[in-house]
């Protein structure tokens, strides 16, 4: 019973850690740089999920001075992304 509890408490921790590496924390700068952009939206009939990569095909926009940091406007949401993978950080509202 001693062992159980113990590897219960030890994937709990793992799962933990999962989660906080995938937190990022969005910049001031880059949210108001994004906010301000007036760039068409693209149609697209998946979900935006963050975490989840956009596809290759939905044009991403660079961020001036923020390499780490793109975004693109999708059915009328901002959204944020990693331009190196295309990975949804957060969708701006």
């Amino acid at each position: 019973m001693k062992r159980i509890a113990s590897m219960t408490a030890a994937l709990l921790l793992i799962g933990s850690s999962a989660v906080a590496q995938t937190t990022v924390v969005l910049p001031g700068e880059v949210r108001t740089y994004v906010m301000e952009q007036n760039t068409p939206s693209i149609a697209y009939e998946g979900e935006i999920v963050v975490g989840q990569p956009i596809p290759e095909t939905v044009e991403i926009h660079t961020i001036p001075d923020q390499p780490d940091f793109a975004y693109a406007i999708v059915n009328d949401k901002r959204v944020v992304v990693n331009p190196k993978t295309h990975t949804v950080v957060e969708v701006l509202q």
